[in-house]
């Protein structure tokens, strides 16, 4: 029992302090290019360009329940209390990540047995971010609000193939003792991307390229600063948890 209490405690601090850093940094980097991208995400085609049958309508429509009729690139109105919340959901939702990921993280750690500490937490950390941020990425790269997508299951069970194909090559790769299981690993983990992500069929969109592109850098970015904090907080806290197991053993 003390040995599970001391496992959650680990990847609560984890959690919690990776959560926030994240949350921190994104109020200062992909923040402002998702309301930068909700100035293309719904709009109204403007009088010019409307036909009889169909735009026309949709603007009548649009002013008959009060919605704001705008324009390509105009900015969306956000009161405080949106932004508050917003910034409320943002926190929550890393705190929630941080925590479920050291849960998994520290488990991991734990069955594999190996000493840990801040350092080797650290590569641990950036394993994650392969597996669960830079992996994915080739097939599916983060997208802003409103962007064209395939099926939403599709994308989510091949996120999530992806991530623990992943995973599993990269723990193959880091403790097989046997040359047929590494390369077994590296297979698994190509085999998503062998057989390709989904995409829609028609992905062209409002959205200026460079914002998508300075969105998937910044993301990116994010989730490394994120792994990294996450395995070295982890190792450091792990590695006591680990040494009494260790201890108890012997």
């Amino acid at each position: 029992m003390a040995l599970i209490r001391r496992l959650f405690t680990a990847a609560l601090v984890a959690g919690v302090l990776s959560g926030t850093a994240a949350s921190v940094v994104q109020q200062a980097t992909t923040v402002p290019l998702i309301l930068e991208a909700e100035k293309y995400e719904v709009v109204t085609p403007p009088p010019a360009a409307a036909t009889a049958t169909t735009a026309a309508p949709a603007a009548s429509d649009h002013a008959a329940h009060g919605a704001p009729v705008r324009q390509l690139g105009e900015a969306v109105p956000e009161s405080a209390e949106e932004a508050f919340q917003r910034l409320w959901l943002t926190v929550a939702s890393n705190l929630l990540t941080g925590v479920g990921y050291a849960l998994l993280l520290a488990g991991v750690m734990l069955l594999v047995g190996e000493r840990v500490d801040a350092r080797r937490g650290l590569l641990w950390g950036v394993g994650g971010f392969v597996a669960f941020a830079l992996s994915p990425s080739f097939g599916l790269p983060p997208e802003l609000p409103g962007m064209a997508g395939a099926d939403l299951e599709a994308r989510q069970l091949w996120w999530l193939a992806a991530a623990l194909c992943a995973g599993g090559g990269l723990l193959a790769v880091a403790f097989a003792r046997n040359r047929a299981l590494v390369a077994a690993g590296v297979v698994l983990a190509a085999l998503p991307h062998l057989v390709g992500a989904p995409h829609p069929e028609s992905p062209e969109g409002a959205f200026p390229p460079e914002l998508a592109a300075h969105f998937v850098a910044v993301s990116l970015g994010g989730a490394a600063l994120f792994w990294a904090l996450l395995g070295a907080v982890c190792g450091a806290m792990m590695s006591r948890v680990v040494g009494s197991a260790d201890d108890g053993d012997a």
